[in-house]
């Protein structure tokens, strides 16, 4: 696995790189296709924010923590990793075995500073997959929402997290 360390508004010392690529590097034993693993640290005021993106077959398994100390926060974001990587491994064992789908991974991002405006931008390869599928990768990055195309009807389709703990799906009528 190749982990990179990124820091953003924070100087990567030789002991945190290595704290952080020790305790990522314990996802091997889990999964043993992980392509690449990476770690962004950053300061904002006074927290510290760990963010990990894992790059599985394809798959994007994300977490980020949030704590008053840098060690801390990595602490945090591989508790919470460690928990989609045993939801997705789990999966993978009961529903999807022999499965090829994956899902769409971002080929680029653009920030701006300006408010008001988008300040973020992707470009997704979107790979066919029922809305089950999308429900499984919309959790494992852990968002609200995730945009996929169905591959029964080849239209964009939305699957979303309703506040009773459901979920629904937006297609074009």
């Amino acid at each position: 696995m190749n982990i990179i360390v990124n820091g953003r508004h924070l100087e990567i010392t030789d002991a945190l790189r290595k704290y952080a690529v020790e305790k990522i590097g314990r996802f091997d034993k889990y999964l043993s296709n992980i392509n690449e693993a990476v770690v962004t640290l950053s300061v904002e005021k006074y927290r510290h924010k760990a963010e990990v993106l894992l790059k599985v077959d394809g798959v994007m398994i994300q977490a980020e923590g949030t704590t008053g100390e840098v060690y801390s926060a990595i602490d945090g974001v591989v508790e919470k990793l460690e928990k989609q990587v045993l939801r997705h491994k789990e999966k993978l064992q009961s529903h999807r075995k022999g499965s090829d789908r994956k899902v769409s991974m971002p080929k680029s991002e653009i920030y701006e500073e300006e408010k008001g405006r988008i300040i973020k931008h992707k470009k997704f390869d979107m790979k066919p997959m029922s809305p089950e599928e999308a429900v499984h990768h919309m959790e494992l990055l852990d968002k609200d929402f995730f945009v996929f195309v169905n591959d029964k009807t080849d239209e964009l389709n939305v699957v979303y997290r309703r506040k009773d703990g459901n979920y629904g799906l937006i297609e074009k009528s």
